[in-house]
């Protein structure tokens, strides 16, 4: 009987820091299994050898900051089946989303000695902004086991098996005592999508948001316990301006504790 052909699998890079794709190269003992099981007909970050679509699967870091990096992820997006994007810049905008909030033309012109020759969106946006996306994985950067559960689940034809709660569950599971209960730590636990194993709050220490907003995150309820704790609107607003900034509920409770809206 004729073998079954491997999947065939791309990796794209934009402008990135490349933890996210060094997730995969950091499989072990998992990757061998994984290079026989799929066909990586581009990786640009392990291979010079860089094959055409269509691919069934693409994998897609970063996000979109330039007009060229626009007309690639439309291309990659019509060579691909299938279109995951993987970490908190291809799925939130990222750190540099930061950008969204101040003027870019400032930054250049402060920054580089020649800013005529730079070409740059004025915001960072995730690639769903862009075009369709069939699974999102977040995190800054993305958990290997998460990444290799998608990438089976995918090829396989099933939903990926990624739990949708927030950090709150993951510490309930593991008996870590709630800090914001205990020690009175603002925490983003309540309104962070689960994953890392509620790393921070095993040690003390509240949750930073790395995997983004959770379902119908209430980040609002969060934001009045913090300053019952003593939190001012400073500690607030620079809470939810990190790695997924320009997420929707996370950009609008930093909007309402920053300078343009002193009201609050």
């Amino acid at each position: 009987m004729e073998a079954r052909p491997r999947p065939v699998v791309a990796v794209w890079k934009f402008a990135s820091c490349d933890d996210c794709q060094f997730s995969l190269l950091d499989c072990e003992d998992e990757l061998l299994a994984l290079a026989g099981a799929i066909d990586i007909a581009y990786f640009a970050e392990a291979s010079s050898t860089l094959r055409s679509g269509p691919y069934d699967l693409s994998l897609v870091e970063w996000s979109v900051t330039t007009t060229e990096d626009e007309r690639r992820i439309r291309r990659a997006r019509a060579d691909s089946k299938q279109l995951v994007t993987i970490g908190a810049c291809a799925t939130a905008g990222g750190i540099q989303s930061l950008r969204n909030f101040a003027d870019v033309k400032e930054y250049i012109e402060a920054v580089y000695a020649s800013p005529e020759y730079i070409r740059t969106l004025a915001a960072s946006t995730p690639i769903a902004a862009h075009v369709p996306v069939d699974f999102e994985l977040r995190d800054c950067p993305i958990n290997k086991h998460q990444l290799l559960e998608v990438i089976s689940a995918l090829l396989a034809g099933c939903k990926p098996a990624i739990a949708d709660e927030s950090v709150c569950v993951a510490c309930k599971k593991r008996g870590t005592p709630c800090v914001m209960v205990a020690h009175g730590t603002p925490c983003l636990g309540p309104v962070t999508h689960t994953g890392c194993g509620a790393i921070c709050s095993s040690y003390g220490r509240g949750c930073y948001g790395c995997y983004g907003p959770a379902e119908a995150a209430n980040t609002a309820a969060l934001a009045r316990t913090w300053q019952a704790l003593g939190a001012d609107r400073r500690s607030i607003h620079r809470a939810f301006r990190s790695f997924n900034a320009a997420a929707e509920s996370f950009r609008k409770e930093s909007e309402a504790h920053g300078d343009e809206n002193p009201s609050r």
